[in-house]
This record gives structure tokens, sequence and C-alpha cells, in this order.
């Protein structure tokens, strides 16, 4: 009777336990079914978000590329046709007669000395109108000029200069100073001559005392000695540096670096006295330019005394 009983109740249980696991197998296919599109709609959503935010960029980056190129290649289309008027003006008598002789080089001193004569001691004296102060934009010009003056000065003099010395070797460094002692002493020149006018303009000679006087003594000295090595000590010292590496590359000398060692030259007599006539003339440019340095600091230590910002 018992065990019968156990029969009929076991018969009974196994169909609805088979039930369930069908049911159970369905339920995991949905939801693995319903997680794959699931999956799928966020991946959806997230290309339509990059694309949106890739319109709303209006392609930033392609337009900044396309800028780029554009102005590289008018900006070599510009340096070209330069050049070319150049290589076509440097053919002509007048530029040979400017740049190969020195009578330009006295005509541009004599210029410069009357015309900074004129403006220091005019026959006219200047009358300021009461009531119409110094504009700002002088003022920012005048101080522009003194602080790029001063801060090439330091700059060449003894970072520039001194980090390449040690840095490169000798005929690299000496072909970056072919390029850049014209320029220099063109640039700083030029800021001297613009400091000293606005200076003068703003302190006229009747209101002169002898702080002032030793101002404008002090800047036009800076800009006569800086015109005064642009145009009769750069020239010949470009020249020195052309035939010096054509000897030492001859000799194969010249790539050491911090050094000056002329190796088998070191007995030639030509070769010592182009060398000797090259350290005479870079001697002489480098205490002319200390001599600018000095003035353009006598000159910064009056603006200071003067500086009301502090």
């Amino acid at each position: 009777m018992c065990v019968r009983t156990l029969m009929e109740t076991s018969e009974l249980i196994a169909p609805s336990v088979g039930t369930d696991l069908k049911q159970d197998e369905k339920l995991s296919r949905a939801k693995e079914k319903y997680m794959k599109l699931h999956d799928e709609m966020l991946k959806k959503e997230e290309l339509q978000r990059q694309q949106e935010q890739a319109e709303d960029a209006l392609y930033l980056p392609d337009l900044a590329d396309g800028v780029l190129v554009a102005s590289t290649a008018h900006y070599n289309l510009l340096l070209k046709k330069l050049s070319m008027y150049y290589n076509v003006a440097r053919r002509s008598k007048a530029f040979k007669i400017l740049f190969y002789t020195t009578q330009p080089a006295h005509v541009i001193m004599i210029i410069a000395v009357l015309f900074v004569t004129s403006v220091l001691f005019p026959i006219k004296e200047r009358v300021q109108v009461p009531g119409h102060p110094h504009s700002r934009m002088t003022s920012f010009i005048y101080l522009a000029s003194f602080v790029v003056h001063f801060g090439a000065q330091i700059w060449m003099t003894f970072v520039s200069g001194l980090s390449l010395y040690f840095a490169l070797p000798r005929h690299a460094f000496g072909e970056v100073q072919r390029v850049l002692f014209p320029r220099y002493f063109t640039i700083n020149a030029c800021l001297s001559l613009t400091t000293l006018l606005i200076f003068v303009k703003h302190h006229p000679t009747h209101t002169w005392d002898t702080e002032i006087a030793v101002q404008v003594g002090a800047m036009s000295g800076a800009f006569f000695l800086e015109l005064l090595i642009r145009l009769y000590l750069t020239p010949p010292l470009l020249q020195l540096i052309v035939t010096k590496h054509n000897f030492e590359r001859a000799a194969g000398v010249g790539n050491e670096i911090g050094r000056h060692n002329p190796g088998p030259l070191k007995n030639c007599p030509h070769y010592l006295k182009i060398h000797q006539a090259f350290r005479r003339v870079h001697v002489c440019i480098a205490m002319g330019n200390m001599l600018t340095m000095a003035c353009t600091v006598l000159h910064l230590y009056y603006i200071a005394s003067k500086l009301c910002a502090l």
C-alpha cells in the first residue's frame, strides 16, 4: 500500500518538473535576446552621439590644417618672389655701389650724424602746448624699443653666443654668427635711434639738466657705436670668417667644440695673419657691444629712478 502510493506520487511530480525546466529555458533565451537588443540600442545611440558631436565641431581640425597648408604655400611663394627680385637687384650697378664699396657707409654715417644733431639742437625750439600730455602710444613705443634693445643685448651677449659656442662645432657657430651679426647691430641701431628720438621729443634742449644731458649722450653714443659697428666692422668680419673657414676646411679642421684648434695651420703664416685680423676685429666689436650695453644700463637706471608704478 505504501509503495503504490509513492509510485503514483512520483508519476504526478515528473511531468511538472519537465514543464518547469522548459519554461526556464524559454525565459533564459528571451532574456538573452532582449539583452542583445539592449546592447545594440546602446551602441547605436553612442554612434549617433559621436556623429552629432563631430558635426557640431564643424571639422575645426581639418579647417586648421587647411589654413596652415594654405598660409605656408603663400609664404613660400612670397619668399620665392622676394628672392627673385633680390637676385635681379644684386646684378645692378646700384646694388654693387651700395653694398660692395665703402662710400655708402660714409654717406649713411654722415646723414645719421646730421639728423641726430638736428634733432638734439634744432634751430627753433619746440614749444609744448599746455594741456596736451604725452600720448600713451608714444610712451609705449619708447619703452618697447628700449626693452627690446636691452633684451637683445643680454640674450645675444650672455645667452645665445656662449651657449652656441660651447654646443656647436666651431664652423657651424661661425655660420650662425654670420647670419646674426648684421641683423643684431642693424636692429639695435634702429631701436637706439627710436629711444633717443622719443626721449629728446619729451625733453627739449632748453629743459636739459646734467642728468638728462648724460642720458642723451649715452643714448647717442649707443646709437653711433652700433651704427659704426654695423657699417665698418661687421662686413670685414664676415669676409674674414669666410676666408678663415675656407683655409680650415682645406686642412680638415674646424669641427671642434668650445675651443680653437688650428691643427696643421698653426705654422702657416698666411692663416695666422688672417686669424689675427679676425681676432682684432672681433675684439673691437665685442668692446663696442659692451660699451653700448653700459649706455643701455645707464638709461635703465634712469628709468628705474623715475618709475612711478612701484
